[in-house]
């Protein structure tokens, strides 16, 4: 766990927040959080695994075959969203 970890899952919130000023759906802003950090994620996953070759994105998708701190970069933002939906439901 580091830094990024925490600053992810505050972006990702902020994200939620955002959409859901916006479109009144904090659902619908947890999806798009979400959606920006599995990306931003595969992204750089996909550079490591074969900065030359986009022929094949898929192989950067193996999530079990990321560092931990690259699943914990996405598991903050997943929980952290999950977490104001629930709120927001039980309040």
């Amino acid at each position: 766990m580091n830094v990024s970890n925490f600053e992810h899952a505050f972006y990702a919130v902020l994200i939620q927040l955002g959409t859901w000023a916006v479109t009144g759906s904090l659902l619908a802003g947890a999806a798009l959080a979400f959606g920006f950090f599995l990306g931003r994620e595969h992204s750089q996953r996909e550079e490591i695994i074969s900065p030359h070759n986009r022929d094949n994105p898929f192989p950067a998708f193996r999530v079990w075959e990321w560092t931990l701190d690259e699943q914990l970069d996405l598991l903050f933002p997943l929980v952290a969203v999950c977490l104001v939906l629930l709120l927001a439901r039980f309040l």
